[in-house]
């Protein structure tokens, strides 16, 4: 999914659309959803419709059912597979992008199930905060032993994330023996949504996610929706994907650093700088790029940010237990991205922290602060 609009392209959509807005926006819940919302019937699980993901490949939609248990609160459950083809299980560890990927598909499961927005209708990301359950530390969490060079534990942030308590991470994301996919439930709340006319225009949305009925992660996230006429106006040329330009697939930079097994899913082009890539946007991609789009996907974005830190933590072998990213600009698949990394203070368990830009056009696009765990010496 795509990122917010920088200020220049909000005042391009407010000048196009100041009429609608006078007409249609408005903070109150129009009648046909505030219905819906006060007659909504606790304890009717319901099939996801693939179409309620935004996936075109089956296999690829992870979610199951879900059901609305308040009037902005709803439980979704989700099947993540010990064999993807992309989110692989290493080191008996499941993927925890499976994770971000399981709430990228609640966003338009929401939308459309829950507050009427119609299919064909654009959301754009804005934020996503996510944190692997962690043990409440004891009188003095020890740092994690391992890490040398610039990313080693040299300073603790009083101001990191809380995270919940519950199955230490990363042991909460073993694999286990059985060959069964793993079943996670996802607790959701919507905060704030906003309405136009009768259809939500943004959500925010706060999750607890659960696995085998123990805090598993939490996760944070807000999202914007556009109809398509005015998404269209907003992108320009670039709305016309038949027309849309994409620049030649650069070279991949090696799988192991980035915590790859093939070439073909590494997102990063190596430079002459070892803290710095150029994203690779492989259009082809089936999971990346699961249908035609307009700009670089949000979920291509994270996973650059997980390879990049990785990279920078290089040799010591780690898994990402935290992401903290905000999207500000659409990334275009006609202009370099430049993703680049550094340290950061490591969090108050001492874990390391590399925060992770992509630039393009000389202008920050995509942040994202990645938490990372060493991979533990027993499962």
């Amino acid at each position: 999914m795509p990122s917010n609009a920088v200020q220049e392209q909000v005042t391009t959509v407010q000048e196009l659309v100041t009429t609608a807005v006078r007409e249609h926006v408005t903070t109150a819940v129009r009648e046909p959803v505030a219905t819906a919302v006060r007659e909504y019937t606790t304890g009717s699980l319901a099939p996801v419709p693939q179409t309620y993901t935004h996936k075109t490949r089956q296999e690829e939609v992870l979610l199951r059912t879900w059901e609305r248990t308040g009037p902005d609160a709803f439980t979704v459950t989700a099947e993540w597979p010990r064999d993807h083809r992309f989110y692989r299980t290493r080191h008996g560890l499941l993927d925890p992008m499976l994770l971000s990927e399981t709430i990228r598909q609640t966003l338009p499961l929401l939308s459309h199930g829950a507050y009427a927005v119609p299919l064909g209708h654009q959301l754009l990301w804005q934020d996503l905060d996510w944190h692997m359950a962690t043990p409440a530390p004891a009188a003095g969490p020890e740092i994690p032993m391992g890490l040398e060079g610039p990313l080693a534990p040299h300073a603790r942030s009083d101001s990191a994330p809380a995270t919940p308590a519950g199955l230490e991470s990363p042991v909460a994301l073993r694999a286990g023996s059985d060959p069964e996919p793993a079943l996670v439930e996802l607790r959701i709340t919507c905060p704030k949504v906003t309405y136009r006319r009768d259809r939500a225009a943004s959500i925010a949305l706060s999750v607890e996610v659960l696995r085998d009925g123990a805090p598993f992660a939490t996760a944070h996230s807000r999202f914007t929706i556009q109809d398509r006429a005015v998404y269209e106006r907003l992108r320009g040329r670039y709305a016309d994907i038949g027309a849309l330009r994409v620049l030649p697939l650069s070279p991949p930079a090696s799988p192991r650093p980035v915590g790859r097994d093939g070439f073909e899913d590494v997102v990063l082009s190596p430079t002459h700088t070892p803290d710095r890539w150029q994203l690779r946007a492989d259009t082809t991609h089936p999971i990346l790029f699961d249908h035609a789009v307009d700009h670089a996907p949000g979920m291509l974005l994270l996973e650059a940010a997980r390879q990049a830190a990785q990279a920078l933590a290089h040799p010591t072998p780690t898994i990402a237990v935290g992401m903290e990213s905000v999207f500000t600009r659409y990334a275009e698949l006609d202009v370099p991205c430049w993703i680049l990394a550094d340290a950061h203070p490591a969090d108050s368990l001492g874990r390391t922290r590399v925060h992770v830009t992509a630039r393009q056009n000389d202008r920050d696009i995509f942040t994202s602060t990645v938490t990372l765990a060493p991979l533990p010496t027993h499962l």
